[in-house]
């Protein structure tokens, strides 16, 4: 057994050339064809460990129309009815401030547990969605099909030849308005 040929010996041909597994996932070897998955997993590795933007949060949009309240959107005094550009001054700054800082003190206290069962909701939403609704739709549009084809086997069967029948003899039927004076 040194690997090597004799003398005469004629070298054993495979139809196909033996499988040996260099690097890489054992599902996924390493190979050519193999290539665009791991540009898909590599995007799927990117999903859960992308940075966050800490400049953009809302980059799809989703509270636009939620509350953007202002100073200006609260308190606006009219025409003649100033206060003093000191307390005025000073009143945009306490509420833009204590606005400011209720909010992150609101988000440090309840913000992550919030997060904690939202995850969990869309965890078993998702769970849910998967492994329960969608096989049970499935499920249901396969029997559905069987049983459709067998109503129409009896529709076809039973109800055609009578309609049919009942659509021949009334066929000949004329109906005529007359209007007397």
């Amino acid at each position: 057994m040194t690997g090597g040929l004799k003398d005469g010996e004629k070298e054993e041909e495979f139809l196909h050339s033996p499988f040996i597994r260099k690097q890489g996932n054992i599902y996924k070897p390493n190979n050519k064809d193999m290539d665009n998955d791991s540009l898909n997993e590599k995007t799927m590795d990117d999903v859960h460990t992308k940075e966050i933007d800490l400049v953009n949060r809302d980059p799809k949009r989703i509270n636009d129309d939620v509350v953007k309240v202002d100073f200006e959107d609260v308190i606006a005094e009219p025409a003649g009815t100033y206060s003093f550009d000191g307390v005025w001054k000073a009143s945009f700054t306490t509420f833009t401030v204590t606005k400011y800082w209720c909010y992150r003190l609101l988000t440090a206290l309840v913000g992550i547990p919030l997060a904690l069962i939202w995850g969990i909701f869309f965890a078993i939403l998702s769970f849910l969605h998967i492994w329960a609704v969608v096989p049970c739709v499935k499920s249901y549009l396969i029997e559905i099909h069987c049983v459709s084809r067998v109503y129409s086997i009896c529709v076809h069967t039973f109800c055609d030849p009578l309609f049919e029948a009942m659509g021949k003899c009334l066929s000949s039927i004329r109906i005529s308005t007359v209007k007397e004076v």
